[in-house]
């Protein structure tokens, strides 16, 4: 009986002891590509044409500037985007930006009235503008 038991003990199947992990293979250099043949493009139907994209009504809506306003600009009645456009054109002519935070705006004797401080933010000039126009 004994020999039975050392039999069947060696029978016994064994655990698989673990693997040691496998080393990892230096990159292959890769293989010049060759150039695939060129197929003959099918002609496709010419796309249709976007129509030119349309400006918003209440941004070209021309509007009077106050008296203040107008010594900057003029007197006449122009769009939102045009009243800005033409005070930044007085601020870069003037040499008005802030040396140092260019994000302000000195103000000179025109337009001490309109932004009522000696400096102001650029970010502030839209809601200055929106006081000053009818």
């Amino acid at each position: 009986m004994a020999t039975a038991k050392k039999a069947a003990k060696k029978a016994a199947p064994k655990k698989a002891a673990p693997k040691k992990a496998a080393k990892k293979a230096a990159p292959k250099k890769a293989a010049p590509k060759k150039a695939a043949p060129k197929k003959a493009a099918a002609k496709k139907a010419a796309p249709k044409k976007k129509s030119a994209r349309k400006p918003n009504a209440a941004f070209m809506a021309p509007l009077t500037p106050s008296a203040t306003l107008a010594e900057v600009i003029g007197s006449k009645p122009v769009p939102r985007t045009e009243v800005v456009k033409k005070i930044w054109d007085y601020i870069k002519k003037n040499n008005l930006q802030d040396k140092k935070n260019r994000r302000n705006i000195n103000a000179d004797g025109k337009l001490k009235p309109l932004f009522g401080k000696d400096q102001i933010s650029m970010f502030d000039l839209a809601k200055i503008v929106n006081k000053h126009v009818k």
